[in-house]
């Protein structure tokens, strides 16, 4: 028996598909929400934010990732955002809180252009362009190579990235630490720089201690433990 291919029903995927200024505007506003949330967080004076999950279990802190981790999103277009801050986290370390509150504004912005009657795609274009604008004047005029900054710009440096963590408090003893371990990797690139591979340099937690014992070690530092209490713990040399 021949079965016509037109008799045929089409697959459907259960739901409702919505299209126009009302969906564009909806989630504008789910990524305004969340930019919300984390915005009395940003900066040395940025206040902590209390986070109880399911289990009862308290977080306290005023990091945007970890913040924006732990909460309960089920909007696309806000786990846009929390994906964004998840990419600056993992490749800069710092600045989460910044890159989600201008990527919300941003949104904004392009939302009341388009209800200005401008096309989404001019809009777009006009962001790409004003990137690269913005890219070439930084490098320009706020990029200083790290041979001119000197030890004690360098010291500087390393303390205002530690103005929003906790150890804050400690920032001239931990900025020493990060200026030497990033001192110790570097090499030249032959074009009268230096390369700073980051990811050289591997971080040993040890618990029991305070966070003013941290120490800096060049070479390798391996976490062991010993079979027993009575075993020596320095090499005894001949």
């Amino acid at each position: 028996m021949n079965v016509n291919a037109n008799t045929q029903a089409p697959l459907t995927i259960a739901g409702d598909r919505q299209t126009g200024r009302a969906v564009r505007s909806q989630n504008v506003l789910a990524c305004s929400t969340i930019a919300n949330y984390v915005k009395s967080s940003l900066g040395p004076v940025g206040l902590d934010k209390m986070l109880v999950d399911d289990v009862g279990e308290v977080t306290i802190t005023n990091d945007g990732a970890t913040i924006l981790n732990l909460l309960d999103i089920k909007d696309p277009a806000a786990k846009v955002l929390v994906d964004n801050a998840q990419l600056q986290d993992r490749e800069v370390g710092d600045g989460t809180t910044s890159v989600t509150l201008l990527a919300a504004e941003l949104l904004k912005k392009g939302d009341n252009l388009v209800k200005d009657r401008i096309h989404p795609n001019t809009v777009l274009a006009g962001y790409k362009l004003a990137c690269k604008v913005a890219l070439k004047w930084m490098r320009d005029n706020l990029t200083v190579p790290s041979a001119d900054l000197g030890e004690a710009g360098l010291l500087a440096a390393a303390r205002t990235s530690m103005s929003s963590k906790i150890i804050n408090d400690d920032s001239e003893f931990f900025g020493k630490l990060c200026v030497d371990a990033a001192n110790a990797v570097k090499f030249s690139n032959g074009k009268g720089g230096f390369n700073y591979p980051i990811k050289a340099i591997n971080v040993l937690k040890a618990h029991g201690k305070s966070q003013k014992e941290t120490q800096y070690i060049e070479g390798y530092a391996l976490n062991c433990t010993v079979g027993s209490q009575q075993m020596p713990k320095k090499s005894r040399q001949r």
